[in-house]
């Protein structure tokens, strides 16, 4: 027979699974069950095309969504897939996996520059001239497509361009090994994205000039050169405008049918949504101290759990952000370092040698860490700036406990009976016994005691006192 704290643990414990899973479980009902977004008059509601949003730099979580949502419009048969863009750019091996997948989608892909204001940069350009349809917004602009610090510096001596600036950079002098590795980047990213132009029978030496002098144009220059294939008002006007027109669709050409189609909004899953979280590099830098102090004061408390598990939790999500973000492993080695020199001060006191060095070792490290220059892909200097603060206050709080345990007066061990007061135990001129700290002890005095005199201890030999009258 069970007891009745057993049976109350147990239910207690199945009532926490029961919370905990719920909420999860009516989430993924949503999730499959997406409501419909009907922006036009429905004839058919098996005929559909699919919208997504992309807002922000293209990273690891976009890719995630982009390349579900293709395969979710791929499994409905939806007529056409719809991606509004308005990104300032993003990292390249996200970028390439997005293009990659537009590429190979068995569904057509129309990239819309969206709503009014919003702009294609950098990483949006390649996507807008990966898809089937190119459509733009009037007022919105598209280029800047230098690949920003991909090798670690600005290729071809140009300024980051990634944010979509109208500005031309012009080539500043680089040694010749920069100008190697940034020439290296240049041509790749020439290669590749002439490829898609041609591919799409798009404006192939205009988007050369965008990625070699980082050339942006609004998005009528676009219309008049070539470089998309319409402008709309919104996704009903864009629907209109490409009913009857035909596509390359994996090597076969495709008249598309967009009149009357339901259009459905998909929205990340939770997946997407944790990915976009953890994938934030300050987020991703947060995780990875934790982790590492976590795990630190565990060491310190054998046995307390909590720290031990939560900061390996943190510490193994941190490395599984950073994984997918382009870390430099020297900024990563700095953080370590500077985290072992402080642990270093803690147990062996150097008065601040270790402990500046750890905090200086902490921060160029954490600055460093992230090795790109995209827009919205950075570690919070203010972060950082805090991080550095508490981690000196904490020093100095350290070195100043050191300092007062110098001169406080020994409180253990043998060294503690000097200057301590005890009696007499008899009457004795050379050598006797004496009563101190609740301890019989042999002693030795200068001067005669008698018994009951108190007694001041002044020094100790092996387990013999050295004791003087009280009231000299």
């Amino acid at each position: 027979m069970l007891s009745r704290d057993c049976i109350v643990m147990k239910n207690f414990w199945i009532y926490i699974l029961m919370v905990a899973f719920v909420p999860l479980i009516a989430t993924a009902q949503e999730e499959q069950q997406p409501s419909p977004k009907p922006d036009i008059a429905v004839d058919s509601p098996d005929r559909r095309a699919i919208q997504v949003d992309v807002q922000g730099p293209i990273g690891p979580a976009t890719m995630d969504f982009l390349v579900s949502s293709l395969e979710e419009a791929a499994s409905r048969n939806a007529e056409i897939m719809i991606i509004r863009l308005d990104t300032p750019g993003g990292l390249d091996s996200s970028t390439r996996g997005i293009v990659k997948a537009i590429l190979n989608s068995p569904v057509p892909v129309a990239t819309f520059v969206a709503p009014e204001g919003a702009r294609a940069a950098s990483a949006g350009t390649y996507i807008l001239y990966a898809s089937h349809i190119a459509a733009m917004s009037s007022a919105t602009n598209v280029g800047a497509a230098t690949p920003v610090n991909i090798i670690g510096a600005n290729p071809a001596g140009q300024k980051g361009n990634s944010d979509g600036d109208e500005e031309d950079s012009r080539p500043e002098p680089e040694s010749e090994t920069g100008d190697t590795m940034s020439r290296k980047a240049i041509n790749d990213a020439v290669a590749y994205v002439r490829g898609l132009a041609n591919k799409r029978g798009r404006n192939a030496d205009w988007a050369e000039l965008a990625v070699r002098e980082a050339a942006s144009i609004t998005s009528l220059e676009a219309l008049e050169i070539g470089v998309i294939d319409l402008i709309a008002k919104d996704v009903s006007d864009l629907l209109e405008q490409v009913n009857g027109r035909s596509v390359d669709l994996q090597g076969r050409k495709q008249i598309l049918n967009t009149s009357s189609l339901l259009i459905e909004q998909l929205e990340p899953d939770w997946k997407s949504e944790l990915l976009g979280v953890i994938t934030s590099p300050t987020i991703a830098y947060l995780l990875l101290l934790i982790g590492i102090y976590g795990l630190i004061l565990e060491g310190y408390n054998p046995g307390a759990i909590v720290p031990g598990v939560v900061g390996a939790i943190c510490l193994l999500t941190a490395l599984y952000a950073f994984q997918m973000l382009p870390v430099n492993y020297a900024g990563f080695a700095l953080i370590l370092l500077g985290i072992i020199l402080m642990i270093g001060e803690v147990m062996a006191p150097s008065f601040g040698a270790l402990g500046i060095g750890g905090v200086i070792s902490i921060v160029i490290g954490s600055i460093i860490l992230i090795d790109t220059d995209v827009p919205g892909f950075a570690v919070s200097r203010p972060l950082i700036g805090a991080i550095a603060l508490a981690s000196s206050l904490g020093l100095l709080a350290i070195i100043g406990v050191a300092m007062r345990a110098r001169q406080r007066p020994v409180v253990s061990g043998r060294e503690q009976l000097i200057g301590a007061v005890g009696t007499a135990l008899r009457n004795f001129e050379h050598q006797g016994s004496v009563f101190v700290h609740s301890e019989r002890w042999s002693a030795v005095t200068a001067s005669p005691l008698r018994k009951g005199q108190a007694i001041v201890v002044t020094g100790i030999d092996g387990l013999m006192l050295e004791v003087r009258p009280g009231d000299e």
